[in-house]
């Protein structure tokens, strides 16, 4: 790996103002945070501070090695956090993780134990079903547990293993509580390749319009989720990945190696060695804290809108940087997005799947090239030294385990692929709606440009099962903009919404224009059809949306970033709200009522959906 960084082009001036004005709004909150993590870390072992009986309870489990070790207050103990469960195909791979991790952490000059696991829930599995009320709050759950994992006063370090969905967003909130300890994110990988997203994408078409039996069609979803290792669709999964590596929490190179493969099994056991290297014990302490700083996060902003990520970061995005004492907001977001251009292709947003992107070049090209397009900060600290230019270079096997080489200059692969001098588009793939009915976000890398503003009579619904019944009832007719509400995180924990991709897509494909406004969410893994998503104020919330009627004309325009209803702002106001969200004897079942308390807590999605930090709607 390279000692020194390169040089790098000159920031572009939207990227420095906007980071710019980000320290800026942050400095109280965030001066505050580093004062309580520098106070926080202490130059040798954290047990050290452990009476004896605290002390014995933390090592009574111990090998007679470890046992000793830890009584001498000499090594560095890390931590190992898990999301492991043999259901979900992307965690399987961390059952032999933390057996790996400790041998090399031992071969470092430290030691590790398991402090924790946190839960994993999948969203492919809870799809349309109650459980998927229980998503988003798991996010804040895992913080949650991850905190209760290094609570004990018995770390040095950490590493992370998670992948999808709520699970990294999640374990990193809970890391940045404990932001003193240096902590590096293990991946697990995605799976290979199976059958291609956008032939599932057409099956589960043919279904939704009674062409394809259930047979065919889990046939085809079989077909496509067969193996270990995560979704090969660019949703918050791979968004995750993408993510800590640009954010320099991962190794460099690390994120989309499948599991099983040596290199998977190499990388992972440098994350145990470079950990250990990085303690306060050693000359390179790097606390997480630190490297999460407000040009980290805007880096990760940039990467997620140059590649077409997941929705999910819009409010993950906020949440993370909060937990930092950093203030992000989506007006950062959008103006960012007005000058970053879209460099992938990957499903839902084109053909190929994160195997393709990986092998054309992946992450370390796009780093490359918008580093030299003055895209992303250089100067930041990451897990492998200072300056992001380390994560252009890409992991080779080699006697010693892994050494990292020049990766490649070039796109391997441009229908995939592309430097920012020859972008699929000269915008980012998310963009940022705003007008009488609150603020929301699409992606659009996804939606063609013909689909792009719709203006449509409102079919209105409380509930995904009643729209999906009218469909089958051949009741949606003509132009429409589907606005289904109390779908947000105070009225039923913000559910996805992804059985309606399908349906709409079916009758955009009959050439009707169709949308949907939703203060719901549909991720990354949202469609062709415009989806103006996480509108906020929601509905739950006297927002304006709980006063649309059917019939009501509304334009979603993602050209200028604007979603309307076509009424004057008195009438609006003055109509009473009608809908409802779920009383509380119905948001029973499925454990739902175990988060009626997250529900009463939680604040607007604009600040990242989080009962941590719940503000006035």
């Amino acid at each position: 790996m390279t000692d020194a960084p390169t040089p790098t082009a000159d920031v572009h001036p939207v990227l420095a103002a906007v980071t710019e004005r980000i320290i800026e709004r942050s400095k109280p909150e965030r001066t505050i945070y580093l004062d309580r993590i520098r106070q926080a870390a202490d130059r040798g072992p954290a047990r050290g501070k452990l009476a004896c009986a605290n002390l014995a309870h933390g090592f009574a489990a111990s090998g007679p090695a470890d046992k000793k070790a830890l009584r001498s207050f000499v090594k560095p103990n890390i931590a190992i956090v898990s999301s492991y469960n043999d259901m979900l195909s992307a965690h399987q791979p961390f059952e032999h993780f933390p057996r790996q991790l400790k041998a090399a952490v031992m071969e470092a000059g430290g030691i590790a134990q398991f402090a924790g696991g946190v839960p994993a829930m999948c969203d492919g599995i809870t799809q349309g079903r109650d459980g998927m009320q229980l998503s988003l709050f798991s996010r804040d759950v895992i913080a949650m547990a991850t905190a209760i994992g290094l609570s004990h006063d018995m770390f040095d370090g950490a590493l992370m293993l998670g992948v999808c969905d709520k699970i990294v967003p999640g374990m990193l909130i809970g890391a940045l509580g404990f932001g003193h300890l240096p902590t590096i994110f293990v991946p697990a990988g995605p799976m290979t390749s199976g059958l291609p997203n956008n032939e599932k994408s057409r099956v589960r078409q043919l279904y939704a319009e009674g062409k394809a039996d259930r047979e065919e069609l889990l046939d085809a979803e079989a077909a496509s989720y067969h193996g270990v290792g995560t979704c090969t669709f660019f949703g918050t999964a791979n968004s995750n990945q993408l993510l800590m590596e640009v954010m320099g929490l991962h190794l460099p190179g690390s994120s989309f190696v499948n599991p099983g493969t040596p290199l998977r099994e190499a990388l992972t056991s440098e994350a145990g060695k470079r950990v250990t290297g990085l303690t306060a014990l050693g000359d390179d302490y790097t606390p997480v804290g630190e490297v999460v700083d407000e040009k980290a996060v805007v880096n990760g902003c940039v990467a997620l809108l140059a590649t077409g990520g997941s929705t999910n970061h819009t409010m993950h995005l906020v949440a993370i940087a909060r937990a930092a004492g950093i203030t992000l907001t989506w007006d950062d977001l959008s103006e960012l997005s007005a000058v970053v251009p879209l460099l992938a292709r990957i499903y839902p947003n084109g053909s190929a799947d994160v195997n393709h992107f990986h092998a054309a070049g992946g992450l370390g090209y796009v780093v490359s090239s918008m580093l030299d397009a003055g895209l992303l900060h250089e100067d930041v600290k990451t897990v492998v030294g200072p300056g992001l230019r380390r994560y252009t270079e890409e992991p080779k096997l080699s006697g010693e385990g892994v050494e990292w080489q020049p990766g490649t200059r070039i796109s391997l692969d441009t229908s995939v692929l592309r430097g920012p001098e020859d972008p699929f588009d000269v915008n980012g793939g998310l963009k940022m709606l705003t007008g009488n009915l609150g603020s929301c976000v699409m992606k659009t890398s996804a939606v063609h440009p013909d689909h792009r503003v719709v203006t449509a009579p409102a079919r209105v619904f409380d509930d995904q099962l009643d729209f999906l019944a009218a469909f089958e009832a051949g009741t949606l007719t003509g132009d429409f903009v589907a606005v289904l509400r109390y779908q947000g995180p105070r009225a039923n924990g913000m559910p996805e919404l992804h059985k309606l991709t399908p349906v709409l897509g079916v009758l955009q494909d009959q050439g009707r224009k169709v949308a949907l406004v939703t203060d719901g969410r549909m991720s990354g893994a949202s469609g062709k059809v415009p989806a103006a998503i996480h509108l906020t104020p929601e509905a739950a919330a006297d927002g304006p949306l709980a006063r649309v009627r059917d019939g009501d004309v509304l334009t979603v325009d993602a050209v200028t970033g604007s979603v309307n209803v076509h009424l004057d702002d008195e009438e609006l106001a003055a109509r009473p709200a009608t809908g409802r969200a779920l009383g509380a004897d119905e948001w029973v079942g499925t454990g739902r009522e175990l988060f009626a308390g997250l529900r009463a807590a939680v604040g607007p999605a604009t600040q990242g959906a989080s009962v941590f930090h719940p503000q006035p709607v």
